[in-house]
């Protein structure tokens, strides 16, 4: 089945993979977690995105077709009383929370581990892996053990191999893809618990390892491009659907091919 890929169709798209189901994406104003939110709409499900800032929210729920598809809560990930809000949001806007996506990191440093701050490297660790684990133990808490759900945490290729300068943002997204295994055991057999690996995807967060050199850094993927959010979006909605019913504990990689030649 093709997804319905306009504001018409989203508002029409009861017979969606996903349609009648409620979602969380975190760090969705914008990039891959915007994308992500888009395809779930237009699958046929509501959403609630979360970020830090109020005014890119509101942009993005206007771009998925405003408050009977989307609603927005402003905060820090790995706040606990933003966690909560959410989570009662979606409840009480859509009345269940069947979907979560861990989709919020950062990455605030670059250089070699020996000489990063700790507290900056503690802080990674925090957003990027303990927060995604709050968020499931928030989702399990108030819907999900009862009636069973889908989880996708975006991780990074990052996390598959050795990534000079953003090590330690690449040893969370291992820590998170493995996280993301662990899960999958625990909470089988009525959630299912899966990751995606993206390449370099042409974003804001990811514009310092492309600017000025797409074309070089391109050449190094067997498919000769970078990617877009919407190719990270695609997949995602597939591991929450029931078209991925039997699969759980698994990443899969998006990127274009890069891992199979090395390149950068």
């Amino acid at each position: 089945m093709s997804a319905p890929s306009t504001t018409a169709d989203r508002s029409g798209a009861i017979g969606g993979r996903l349609a009648g189901q409620t979602a969380i994406v975190t760090g969705a104003s914008r990039g891959i977690g915007l994308a992500i939110a888009e395809r779930i709409v237009a699958e046929g499900g509501r959403v609630v995105v979360t970020a830090r800032k109020a005014e890119a929210l509101e942009e993005a729920v206007a771009t998925l077709g405003g408050p009977e598809h989307a609603v927005a809560v402003a905060g820090h990930a790995d706040d606990p009383d933003h966690r909560d809000e959410a989570i009662a949001r979606a409840l009480e806007a859509f009345g269940s929370l069947d979907l979560l996506v861990n989709n919020t990191g950062i990455n605030p440093t670059y250089g070699p581990l020996m000489e990063i701050d700790l507290a900056v490297a503690r802080k990674i660790v925090e957003v990027n892996v303990l927060s995604a684990l709050a968020w499931v133990q928030g989702a399990h808490r108030s819907w999900m053990a009862e009636h069973g759900g889908s989880i996708v945490n975006v991780s990074s290729i990052g996390g598959l191999r050795p990534a000079p300068g953003i090590a330690m943002y690449g040893a969370s997204k291992a820590m998170l893809s493995h996280l993301t295994e662990e899960l999958a055991v625990e909470l089988g057999p009525d959630i299912r618990v899966n990751a995606v690996a993206p390449a370099v995807v042409k974003t804001k967060f990811a514009t310092a390892l492309y600017e000025g050199r797409e074309e070089e850094v391109a050449a190094a993927y067997p498919l000769k491009r970078l990617g877009v959010p919407d190719d990270v979006g695609s997949v995602v909605a597939f591991l929450l659907s029931a078209d991925a019913g039997w699969m759980t504990g698994q990443t899969l990689v998006v990127d274009g091919g890069v891992l199979l030649g090395g390149g950068a």
